[in-house]
Order: C-alpha cells, then sequence, then structure tokens
C-alpha cells in the first residue's frame, strides 16, 4: 500500500500531539482530517477563546478539523465516517467511545507517553519523574474497552537523567513519540493493516499515572529528601509544587504565604531539624525533611515572579523566622 492510498484521521490537542501531526505531515502522509477539543475559554472574564495546538497546526496546513463538544454526538460521528479513514492515530486526546475507535478498518492506535502496562493514565511524563524512574519511554498500542490497555505495538525506552525536571523528559518523549507515530503508520503500510501486536502484560505490579490536580502538588515536608527533590522535578516546572510560608510564633507580624518551588538540589547533609525548618547559610537556603537538608534553588513567592532562591533572600532578610509546612 502507497502512502496516498492510507487515509488518516490525527486525533490530538496539546503541543505533545503537535510533533506527531507535523511528522505525519511533513513525511507526505495522507492526514484526511483532524480531530481535536473545542477552542478554550481563557482571559478574566473567559470572553476570548483559544484554538488548542494542533488546530492551530491542522489549519496552518489546511487540514479539515472536526471539534466535537461529545463524542457520541451523531452528526459528528456522521462527520468522522465521512472521511473514510483507514486507520486513527490518537496522541494525548480524550477517552473514545466504541463507535469512534471502532470505525476504522485497520483500527485506532494511541500514542502513550509511558511503557505500558507502567503508568496509565492522564499524567505518565509527570509521575515516571515523580517516582524516580531512571527511564520510561513511548508506547503504541490498539484502542479497546478500557484505558490504556490495548495490544502493543512498538514500545521505545527514553532515559531520565536524576537532575532532568518534567520539561526535558515531556520535549524528549514529544520527540520520540513523534517518531514512534510515524514507524506505526509505516507497519500500516507495509503489512496492509495486518499489524502485529502483543498484549500487554498484566502480571505486574502497576503504577498508576492519575491526572494531577493542586492539592497533588504540595509538597509533604516529612518524606526524605530524595522523594522530595523528585517530587519537585516531577512536576516543574508545570504545574509546580508548592508549599506553605508560615511564621514560626505570633511574634513575627505576618501572614501565612504559598511558595512555588522549582528546583531543589540534594546536599546529603543529615539533619535532626523538624521538617519544615528553614536554614540560610552563606545565600543559600535549606529546608529540613525527614532525613536531610535540602536546597532550595528556585521558587516563585506570592505576586512575584520565578527567581533564584538567592534572589528571594535578599528580599526576605528574616525568613528563617518561618518555616515551611
Amino acid at each position: 500500500m502507497e502512502k496516498k492510498d492510507l487515509r488518516i484521521v490525527f486525533m490530538g490537542t496539546p503541543e505533545f500531539a503537535v510533533g506527531s501531526l507535523q511528522r505525519l505531515v511533513e513525511g507526505g502522509y495522507n492526514v484526511v482530517a483532524v480531530v481535536t477539543q473545542p477552542d478554550k475559554p481563557v482571559g478574566r472574564h473567559g470572553s476570548v477563546l483559544r484554538a488548542s495546538a494542533v488546530k492551530e497546526y491542522a489549519l496552518a496546513h489546511g487540514l479539515p478539523v472536526l471539534q466535537p463538544v461529545k463524542m457520541k454526538d451523531p452528526e459528528f460521528i456522521e462527520q468522522l465516517r465521512s472521511y473514510n479513514a483507514d486507520i486513527q492515530a490518537v496522541v494525548a486526546f480524550r477517552m473514545l467511545p466504541e463507535i469512534v475507535w471502532g470505525m476504522p478498518r485497520f483500527g485506532t492506535f494511541n500514542v502513550h507517553a509511558a511503557l505500558l502496562p507502567q503508568y496509565r493514565g492522564a499524567a505518565p511524563i509527570n509521575w515516571a519523574v515523580i517516582n524516580g524512574e531512571t527511564k520510561t519511554g513511548v508506547t503504541t498500542f490498539f484502542l479497546d474497552h478500557d484505558i490504556d490497555t490495548g495490544r502493543i505495538i512498538i514500545q521505545r525506552e527514553f532515559a531520565i537523567p536524576d537532575d532532568a525536571d518534567v520539561e526535558y523528559v515531556y520535549d524528549g518523549l514529544m520527540q520520540l513519540g513523534a517518531e514512534i507515530c510515524q514507524d506505526t503508520i509505516d507497519m500500516v503500510l507495509a503489512t496492509d493493516g495486518n499489524v502485529p501486536s502483543q498484549p500487554q502484560n498484566e502480571d505486574v505490579e502497576l503504577l498508576p499515572a492519575p491526572k494531577i490536580f493542586k492539592e497533588t502538588c504540595e509538597i509533604k515536608w516529612n518524606n526524605n529528601a530524595k522523594k522530595i527533590y523528585d517530587f519537585v522535578r516531577g512536576l516543574s516546572p508545570y504545574p509546580g509544587t508548592w508549599t506553605t510560608l508560615a511564621p514560626k510564633s505570633d511574634a513575627v507580624n505576618a501572614s501565612p504565604s504559598v511558595l512555588k518551588i522549582f528546583k531543589t538540589l540534594k546536599t546529603g547533609r543529615a539533619c535532626d531539624a523538624a521538617p519544615g525548618t528553614i536554614k540560610v547559610e552563606h545565600d543559600h537556603m535549606f529546608v529540613a525533611t525527614a532525613d536531610e537538608w535540602l536546597e532550595i534553588v528556585e521558587l516563585q513567592a506570592a505576586g512575584k515572579k520565578r527567581m533564584a532562591a538567592r534572589d528571594f533572600l535578599n528580599g526576605f532578610k528574616s525568613v528563617e523566622e518561618f518555616e515551611v509546612k
């Protein structure tokens, strides 16, 4: 089968998905339509609508765009069917009903940013870093009735350096995902749709990747330093971890406020201070954890921009009269 003969519908929303769509379009593959989320209200009053990154790319390259509110909407189903797709590629989109994923004759595959069956869920990149993994990867698999459980087509690994934050891993997996998306399409072409696949291994302890909420991002200082270090880099730069900066006593005339923490360093220096205790040495800021002092390198005070801890200390001379909790 030739490229021009394979009709592809692409589904995705964020920047992560653009890499895969771009790879297909620039590679000369026959993407006949793109499905993405409806434009999102932004601004103070929600009066401005912002298109998804995938929509912007699709429109810039003359691709038809569908934006269903409900995936089972009869009008959308009729529109989708009219494109007569041979296969659908899904990257960072939403859960699909069977009437959608079962429509193409060669099925629908998903590009998932993890080594399945590990890290099924909405935030696999974050949780891999939070859990201190030294590697993750990308998987393509055929969609079925359950979330992220379908038969695996291709898997590729990606190393996670100990000092990498989630932005580094995100960028790397976006590129790897684009490669594996194209390679999966090439397998469809080479096999006339009879792509070999393997069931996922269910006989292992599974680590989930649930959606990240504000509450998820609060630092627990009674954890050990390594766990907090991984937690911070697993949520940096977005959405960012946070903690409450509060006076140690009523003698300090100040109210508690929120600090966002973007970067820390392990010191290896044991401490017996209560978790959350702040110490300053030579313009360096340290916080006590369950086992050692953790250096705060980059942070953001309420109403301020992200800054180096040294700059924060220059404007906050009495920080040792506070604690984080």
